[in-house]
């Protein structure tokens, strides 16, 4: 596809999925507005790297999916920048101290923690998606992704908060395709198995995960944020103009076996 002067909208890519989200997306030469949530300067870097290395233009913002309402002003500033969107990828997710209550055994589970996982996976995605499919509508479509879990489908211990809001986050993409097909938006979900990043290796038992992974995978491995990022262009490329209202399942096999 051509993408000379079209721009992806994704928020917290400043590591893992996200990050490897924009590094893919800017090697097909398509501009980069990223968001990250506090590190200004690694935001910056890479940043001048992805212009760098992929002669593409690339800004980024802070945005706290925490309070996803100031979608609408994150928005204005990336309009100052750039006069297209034409794919938007919801990554940003939230772990520590936030997801007290929400990360860790069902009786252990509180109001406080699930809501906060919902804000920051759900509501975020609505509100950044609102305004992406705005200015989408306005150069005659595009596309969306929001990155989701096979938490939702097998148990994995201590995920019961995350797991049940990825779940709601794919009916939420369910939605969103059937109301903004009319605009020729495709909305779709990616849902990976256990991938070696940063929020994985956040987890107490993530020795544990990573060997049973690298195990049950028939590819023998564990999953990489390149492996997630590929399949996010994909929904996003002329090639999966048929698919909307999908989640794509990225595990290397796992689900199945479990």
């Amino acid at each position: 596809m051509s993408n000379k002067g079209k721009t992806l909208v994704i928020t917290g890519a400043t590591k893992g999925i996200g990050k490897a989200c924009a590094y893919r997306f800017a090697k097909e030469g398509i501009n980069i507005a990223f968001t990250y949530n506090s590190n200004d300067e690694i935001a910056k870097e890479i940043a001048a790297d992805l212009e760098s290395k992929f002669g593409i233009k690339a800004r980024y913002y802070p945005y706290n999916i925490l309070e996803p309402e100031t979608a609408k002003e994150l928005f204005l500033k990336i309009d100052e920048d750039f006069d297209r969107i034409d794919y938007f990828i919801s990554n940003a997710m939230i772990y520590g101290r936030a997801v007290v209550g929400g990360y860790g055994k069902y009786m252990k589970l509180k109001p406080r923690g699930l809501n906060n996982i919902y804000t920051a996976t759900v509501d975020a995605f609505v509100c950044c998606s609102q305004q992406a499919a705005k200015r989408m509508q306005k150069v005659g479509g595009g596309a969306m992704v929001s990155l989701s879990s096979t938490g939702n489908l097998v148990y994995i211990e201590n995920y019961a908060g995350h797991g049940t809001n990825k779940a709601a986050v794919e009916a939420m993409v369910r939605y969103a395709a059937t109301e903004l097909g009319t605009m020729n938006i495709r909305v779709n979900a990616v849902s990976g198995g256990p991938i070696d990043t940063d929020a994985l290796k956040a987890f107490t038992n993530y020795e544990e995960v990573a060997e049973k992974t690298a195990a049950l995978s028939p590819l023998g491995r564990m999953g990489q944020p390149e492996d997630l990022a590929g399949a996010c262009y994909f929904l996003c490329s002329e090639e999966a103009g048929w698919i909307t209202g999908s989640t794509l399942l990225v595990d290397g096999g796992t689900t199945f076996k479990k």
